[in-house]
């Protein structure tokens, strides 16, 4: 990467990991809490009043702790007097009922934090997915929209609840921590504060060390991705045909462990350095603890505190110590979540570009007039590349167009434009008259169905792949099998165990297709929607030359009355078309029915007789 890249990477790290930037982030905070409370908040609230109670509980303890000894103490020194034995009673029982209650709580508060962490977690996903679903296909492009949603997705989707436990324990740790101050007080004043001194050192480092983790992390946001792409490779059923007739495991195994090996070392890194930065801090906090015991023992050697008042200032004193140190990591998760909050809302903010009019126009149903593309010049996003350049093309309605061209030409490009999964730079596209832009994409996207060229395999039943669709319209069994007949789908699918109730894909089904059947079960799905436009991407590029032959000759009768747009390379396919537009370079060069084509011997002609000659 050259020099002036990482300059400028490390410049928006520091920004990011600035003192102001940080304490800018609590804005956060309000935010990450509405969202744990919209997920569950009579789970919430109970989580909080049950932290509440179990922080008034240990100053409880302690307390009683001085009242209970001080009580046996009187027991003894009386010689097991039945009256002061009576006394000593109620604080014994006090004390048996605090433990209890305690425990009971923790077991209550494990419950409801697995019920919370659950909800949170379900209503987080649903945000993110509904997030993924509804931007742009431009995030998709785009390197740094896998960065947010990797760290979203794996890293920052449970900071919410981690929030609200961390403010919820800083919460019980403050109560029971100014409880006990306020019993340490009564010893001494310098006490307390002797406690936080001891204490301190250990914070600073702990933000320190996470600050650095957070670098760390930021940093390598694309290796950590890159590593669960090796981790894929290694065990994806599609890569490994081809890691093994390429003998590639090795290379992809070594690749990993690499990675995996630099990585680990970085993070061990740093852990190490603040691991001896706590020792130091720890020994600070000894001589502290010895200063308080010192000047208990001479206390207790001048008779200034008696033996219930020495354990309480023991058990404070520990106890005080602890809280302390939790309250400092407290806020060291604290600043951590903060750090990931910012993640998971700058997700979160991302907003689509291409979106509905304030008022769309309703477009009467059906294709009257037809679709015509004017003039459009566009460029995919974070790309210099033109893949459109002035382009216009008429698709009139009741009529089949086809676009020849070699790959990366624009074929698949004008597709995405026609289902407005992005909106060009320049010019329009019209669906009888009206500018798509102007019409709702659910509306618009409902009257188009479309065979993708890289159509996805869902690892379903056959009958739900071919329904997905149309779920809309919930089509029925029948409609189901009539467009797999129409896919010449059908034979094969009956062969199947369980017919069209088959469950797809080894993942978890009994049957595998082939590249070819899938196709088949991807175009009944495009046929089972009854649109009024039909796009078709490499229809048969999967398909056998028999197989082909036998679909194109039906091909014209299963479209009729509907209008279409076939995207191939193969001018065999093509040439069942009404009008064919050859694409080269991101425009058309020449157009006309195959046959005028042919006759002008231009660059369609001479592609026509090399294919031709292959076949032969």
């Amino acid at each position: 990467m050259p020099k002036y890249r990482n300059r400028k990477r490390e410049e928006k790290l520091k920004r990011k990991l600035s003192l102001r930037s940080q304490l800018y982030q609590t804005k956060y905070m309000p935010k990450a809490l509405k969202l744990v409370w919209k997920a569950a908040h009579g789970w919430t609230l109970l989580s909080t009043l049950l932290l509440i109670i179990r922080g008034i509980l240990p100053a409880a303890t302690v307390y009683l702790t001085k009242e209970m000894v001080n009580a046996m103490a009187d027991v003894v020194n009386s010689n097991g007097n039945i009256e002061t034995l009576k006394g000593a009673i109620p604080f014994i029982a006090l004390m048996a009922a605090t433990i209890l209650v305690r425990e009971f709580i923790g077991d209550v508060q494990r419950y409801v934090n697995a019920v919370l962490a659950d909800r949170t977690q379900d209503f987080m996903y649903n945000l993110i997915h509904e997030k993924t679903t509804s931007l742009d296909m431009q995030f998709y492009e785009s390197t740094s929209y896998f960065d947010k949603l990797q760290r979203a997705a794996s890293e920052a989707v449970s900071r919410p609840l981690s929030l609200l436990n961390s403010l919820n324990n800083l919460l019980e740790s403050t109560i029971t921590l100014v409880a006990i101050i306020g019993i340490l007080f009564t010893l001494s004043w310098w006490v307390p504060l002797m406690l936080l001194i001891g204490t301190l050192p250990a914070l600073i480092i702990a933000f320190r060390t996470t600050r650095n983790r957070q670098k760390w992390r930021l940093d390598n946001t694309i290796e950590r991705r890159r590593l669960n792409y090796y981790k894929k490779m290694l065990s994806n059923d599609k890569s490994m045909p081809e890691l093994r007739i390429f003998n590639l495991g090795q290379h992809f195994k070594k690749a990993y462990s690499d990675l995996r090996r630099k990585l680990r070392e970085e993070s061990l890194t740093i852990l190490r350095r603040g691991l001896w930065e706590k020792a130091g801090a720890s020994i600070l906090g000894l001589l502290t603890l010895a200063l308080m015991l010192g000047w208990m023992g001479w206390s207790a050697l001048q008779s200034v505190l008696d033996l219930g008042e020495i354990v309480m200032f023991w058990q404070a004193m520990n106890k005080g110590r602890g809280l302390v140190r939790n309250l400092f990591l407290g806020l060291d998760t604290l600043y951590n979540d903060l750090i990931f909050l910012d993640d998971l809302f700058t997700f979160l903010e991302l907003e689509p570009q291409v979106v509905d009019p304030l008022k769309p126009i309703t477009v009467p149903s059906g294709l009257k007039k037809g679709i015509e593309v004017k003039d459009i010049t566009f460029c995919y996003p974070d790309s210099d590349l033109v893949a459109l350049k002035n382009y216009s093309l008429t698709v009139p309605t009741g009529k089949i167009v086809a676009i020849v061209g070699e790959n990366g030409a624009g074929k698949s490009t004008l597709t995405k434009l026609l289902c407005r999964f992005y909106d060009p730079q320049e010019g329009i596209i019209t669906w009888d008259g009206v500018d798509i832009r102007d019409m709702a994409q659910e509306d618009l996207r409902q009257r188009i169905t479309i065979l993708f060229q890289r159509p996805l395999s869902y690892f379903e039943s056959v009958e739900d792949n071919i329904r997905f669709g149309d779920l809309r319209s919930q089509p029925s069994r029948a409609d189901v099998v009539a467009a797999a007949k129409i896919s010449n789908a059908h034979e094969f699918i009956t062969k199947f165990p369980d017919d069209y109730d088959t469950v797809l894909g080894k993942q978890f089904g009994k049957a595998e297709l082939s590249i070819g059947e899938w196709q088949r079960v991807a175009l009944a799905r495009a046929f089972v929607r009854k649109a009024d436009f039909l796009i078709l991407d490499e229809p048969t590029s999967a398909m056998d030359s028999w197989a082909e032959g036998e679909w194109m000759g039906r091909f014209r009768d299963l479209v009729r009355d509907r209008t279409a747009l076939i995207i191939t390379h193969r001018f065999s396919t093509a040439m069942q078309a009404d009008i064919i537009h050859v694409m080269v370079n991101g425009s058309i060069i020449e157009s006309g029915t195959h046959t005028d084509l042919v006759s002008t011997n231009g660059h369609y002609a001479n592609s026509w007789r090399q294919q031709m000659k292959k076949k032969n």
